[in-house]
């Protein structure tokens, strides 16, 4: 187990943990949660070894293997799958004795190493790191390609790759989620949660930690405090703990009023969408959950604009792409004041190319686009971070752009973004990227906007702004568009999807659970083998009968396909076995026989390969066979 007694932990000047206690038992997945700047990953270093407690003690079991995943990456030389292989530090170490040990032919040792190989199942890891890959969005090209010619937020995605690649008894990811779309965080959460061993997880998307953890372990104060259950159980436990504290009774009162009041309009202007249902739900949690965030130092709304336009902004007949290169065709959108539009596709299918031509970045290839005469749009991306005057402070930022307001309003309003007092005045050059998120956030609130399109607007921020942010978007007047792979914002802040998918924009009738089992069916789609029509007009008898035709056509060479790779398996294990009964006989290691043992055991090493690549090929023709089978049942 973990077990942090009495520690004391610092950086610099400033003390991170005092006197902290903290048992955490295998097995045990565990979110680790606080402000910024509260230590989480310095807690992280600690336990990896890079740093000294100060006080105290810090018991990890000798044996355990730590993995964790790294935020440089240095082999950019590497192919990206040997980057993941290299995770593996134990299957890395042993394939280059092998390698030495052939060389020197060396037949006690290759038999041995062979033998070490095949109980670190070895023969089967360029397959496992491949499907890691592809989990996390890669596909078969990119696995081959060059690590130097991806982009920041895609070696994230290899780093992350590599430490679950490595064989662990304690796991550490800090914001693995950061850098993922929906469908890969989708795909994480389910490969975290069948991880055997103990996990402690930093992360500030809260449907993400109650999907995988079980505990939740806070920093505040200088001290950690465990809860038991998800995230959502430990909002409920330390609300019921604060609201005993009456220097918090007054805010609670506020804010539940608030809510109250906002569940009961939405509640009669909203339809029976499913999407719209969900929404309710999230509000209605929004009474207990916001009680355990009124110690958060985020207090802001988006000043309200002006002037509005009816409708704000329309698009007709859109064709939207970068140059000649089209990527969605045929979009439609009308946004009028009260629009909550959530964005769902995809990675790659053109989200971001809707919403940069909404914001006037990019133009339409062809197409109307006509913008209201009174709308202001506030536009957030990652890249605006980068826009940022590094020199200046968030204080001159504001004065820039309100030249005439008095210094103390503008200080007050920063203030509801946590940039208080000397804060106020450093230069954004020495700010973290969810620093400097905020800074642009509290500039869009400020313009007075009346349509927001926000792309990854969670992306650095923790889960107290997370929860400041979603509040102020459902005061907001004006129409929302969003981006996001953050469920717990876009439940609580939209009515309504767009799935934006194959080059085309359409109403997406379903909430996010739905739309977690349409990307498990797109996927499917994707296959070189799915390509008949999966839901047949059943209106038209005659296409309903064509389109089995069609599935059954498809299915006899696929079942060709499985039935001979299992015929092979099964030679394939003949011979298998007939090799290693030779291996079994003692006599074969006599000196003499060394070049008839070299040769058997390269003949082992080759069938265990082509058995991995047989096995991973005879699983996707199953797979592949039985979407086939259902999709015939259901045409007839």
């Amino acid at each position: 187990m973990i077990r942090l007694q009495n520690l004391t932990l610092q950086r610099g000047p400033q003390r991170l943990l005092e006197d902290a206690e903290l048992t955490l038992h295998p097995g045990h997945k565990a979110g680790l949660i606080g402000a910024n700047g509260a230590g989480k990953s310095s807690l992280f270093a600690l336990l990896r070894g890079e740093l000294a407690a100060d006080g105290g003690d810090c018991f990890i079991p000798a044996t355990w293997r730590i993995a964790h995943m790294r935020q440089e990456v240095d082999a950019v030389e590497r192919q990206a799958v040997d980057y993941v292989l290299d995770g593996d530090v134990q299957l890395r170490r042993v394939q280059a004795e092998l390698a030495a040990a052939e060389a020197a032919h060396d037949g006690a040792a290759i038999a041995r190493l062979h033998n070490e190989l095949d109980n670190l199942d070895g023969y089967s890891a360029d397959a496992r790191a491949r499907k890691l890959l592809a989990g996390l969005g890669f596909d078969s090209a990119q696995m081959d390609g060059r690590v130097g010619d991806f982009s920041g937020g895609w070696r994230m995605r290899l780093n992350l790759a590599q430490a679950l690649m490595c064989p662990s008894d304690l796991l550490l990811l800090d914001e693995p989620t950061n850098h993922l779309d929906l469908d890969a965080i989708l795909w994480l959460e389910g490969w975290l949660q069948s991880y055997p061993g103990t996990l402690l997880l930093i992360s500030h998307d809260r449907d993400f930690l109650d999907a995988v953890v079980d505990h939740v372990v806070h920093v505040e104060q200088r001290k950690l405090t465990l809860y038991r259950g998800g995230y959502s159980a430990f909002e409920r436990t330390r609300a019921e703990r604060l609201a005993q504290q009456q220097q918090a009774y007054e805010k609670q009162q506020a804010q539940r009023a608030h809510m109250e009041k906002y569940i009961a309009r939405f509640k009669a202007q909203a339809t029976k969408a499913r999407q719209a249902q969900s929404r309710i739900k999230a509000l209605e949690r929004m009474e207990e959950l916001s009680a355990a965030h009124v110690d958060s130092p985020f207090d802001f709304s988006f000043r309200e604009a002006d002037k509005v336009s009816t409708p704000l902004l329309s698009l007709s007949e859109g064709r939207l792409g970068y140059g000649d290169k089209v990527v969605l065709e045929q979009v439609k959108l009308s946004l009028v004041p009260g629009t909550r539009l959530g964005l769902l596709g995809p990675n790659g299918a053109g989200k971001s190319t809707l919403i940069k031509n909404l914001a006037a970045e990019l133009q339409p290839i062809s197409g109307h686009l006509q913008r209201g005469e009174n709308l202001v749009v506030g536009y957030f991306a990652q890249h605006q971070l980068d826009a940022l005057d590094d020199k200046a402070s968030p204080l001159l930022h504001f004065q820039r752009l309100a030249p005439t307001e008095r210094e103390q309003t503008l200080r007050d309003f920063l203030g509801g973004f946590d940039f208080r007092g000397a804060r106020c005045d450093e230069p954004v050059l020495n700010f973290s990227g969810g620093e400097k998120a905020r800074l642009a956030l509290a500039l869009i609130a400020w313009g007075k906007p009346n349509l927001l399109l926000l792309d990854e607007p969670t992306n650095h921020l923790d889960l107290e702004m997370r929860l400041a942010l979603t509040m102020a978007l459902q005061e907001f007047s004006g129409a929302v568009v969003v981006v996001s792979h953050d469920r717990h914002l876009l439940k609580s802040t939209t009515d309504e999807f767009l799935l934006v998918a194959d080059g085309r924009v359409q109403p997406f009738d379903g909430d996010l659970d739905d739309y977690a089992r349409w990307l498990v069916d797109y996927r499917l789609r994707q296959t070189p083998a799915a390509t008949a029509p999966s839901n047949p007009d059943k209106t038209d008898k005659r296409a309903q009968r064509q389109a089995a035709a069609v599935l059954r056509q498809q299915l006899a060479p696929h079942k060709r396909e499985a039935d001979k790779l299992e015929k092979e398996l099964g030679q394939l294990h003949e011979k298998l076995a007939a090799v290693e009964a030779r291996l079994g006989d003692s006599a074969i290691y006599e000196a003499a026989r060394k070049d008839e043992l070299r040769d058997a055991l390269a003949e082992q090493a080759r069938l265990k390969s082509r058995e991995a690549d047989l096995e991973e090929r005879w699983m996707l023709a199953l797979e592949t066979l039985e979407e086939l089978q259902r999709q015939l049942a259901e045409s007839e």
